[in-house]
């Protein structure tokens, strides 16, 4: 199993938000982690990624316990982190936004066609290879999610943690989005998507975690989810 999640509790002050949270993800899998606004999907990935410290719990990569370390070394460790806010640098350009990524500052094995270089990342994001020397500023929502996505792929991450990809986003872009997270799942990066947008979410993900308040209240497959409509009344609608 890549990533194991086991009895995961996470606090902000004297708010329990995480109780007991376990997940799983395998090698290659794409993974969302659903939920209504609040249940605790983002504070999640934030303490799978060390943003957030848990108070009790294991996470462990590759059979490696990482809860507590801090992010630097999870993504040396080999995780991705897209936040929901994107979070480029506005003044730089599109390419050393994307240098940034890199870990070390060195691509390590750059002939390996596994390995995510620029080249790499310019051939599944066309438009950001138009905008090379833009300002990350100046892109538009879309443009600068995917190059949030490229800078964390930059790093060559086992398993990518994705936070709201589709969030704000015209309909286009978000198709556009969506199909980019599956050409990277495709080329061998496991996901765990949290994403509001149900309909992009099952048609990415096999399997689905739904999240009540604070817990998983279930695991189910996307097809599950489809047909369920008391599945999705008790874990996703208003």
């Amino acid at each position: 199993m890549l990533l194991e999640v086991k009895d995961l509790n996470t606090h902000y002050g004297p708010s329990h938000v995480l109780q007991g949270v376990h997940l799983e993800i395998g090698e290659g899998e794409l993974v969302a982690l659903l939920g209504r606004n609040g249940m605790g999907k983002s504070t999640t990935l934030k303490s799978i990624m060390g943003m957030v410290k848990p108070t009790s719990g294991s996470v462990k990569f590759e059979g490696q316990e990482i809860v507590g370390l801090p992010p630097y070394k999870v993504a040396r460790a080999g995780i991705g982190y897209v936040p929901e806010e994107r979070r480029i640098f506005p003044e730089l350009s599109v390419l050393d936004n994307l240098m940034l990524g890199i870990k070390d500052g060195k691509i390590r094995n750059p002939n390996d066609p596994n390995t995510w270089t620029i080249e790499r990342i310019f051939h599944h994001f066309p438009k950001l290879a138009e905008r090379t020397h833009q300002a990350g500023g100046r892109l538009s929502g879309g443009e600068q999610q995917m190059l949030s996505i490229g800078r964390s792929l930059m790093g060559n991450p086992k398993l990518l943690l994705v936070d709201e990809p589709s969030e704000g986003l015209s309909p286009i872009m978000v198709q556009e989005v969506r199909n980019v997270l599956e050409e990277i799942n495709k080329a061998g990066v496991s996901v765990l998507l949290v994403e509001h947008n149900l309909k992009v979410a099952l048609s990415l993900a096999k399997r689905v975690y739904l999240m009540s308040k604070a817990c998983i209240g279930c695991q189910a497959s996307a097809q599950e989810v489809r047909s369920n409509h008391e599945l999705r009344a008790k874990y996703l609608e208003a």
